[in-house]
């Protein structure tokens, strides 16, 4: 499967966002997880969404600000972004994989990357 994440850009403190990942060549796996990697920091968890069940997990700084809905139809999971922060400035990654997880290295299946910058 190949992932295609894209949607990112520039956006006011309080406006919103929402990236797409698409999967091409087959389906998602059991889980879909959105990453982020701000400058100058570690790659880390947003949110990640378990396709079977539908149970969705928050990082609790994005927690009430973001969501993470899908559209089996267009086979395409995405990350909601509102109430956007200075702080959400990012570069963000979908990723794919078996166990829905907020660990990078449960997921074996990787995007490209999209930014999302958020200015004061």
């Amino acid at each position: 499967v190949q992932l295609q994440a894209s949607g990112g850009g520039l956006e006011q403190a309080g406006g919103s966002l929402r990236l797409s990942c698409v999967a091409s060549g087959r389906t998602f796996g059991y889980a879909v997880g959105w990453f982020r990697r701000a400058p100058g920091k570690v790659r880390e968890f947003v949110a990640a969404l378990g396709l079977t069940t539908g149970t969705a997990d928050y990082a609790a700084s994005v927690k009430g600000r973001f969501t993470i809905p899908r559209d089996n139809a267009k086979n395409t999971v995405y990350l909601q972004m509102n109430n956007l922060k200075p702080e959400d400035t990012a570069v963000y990654y979908c990723a794919t994989g078996t166990v829905l997880s907020t660990q990078e290295r449960l997921y074996n299946r990787w995007g490209q990357g999209t930014l999302v910058t958020v200015s004061s």
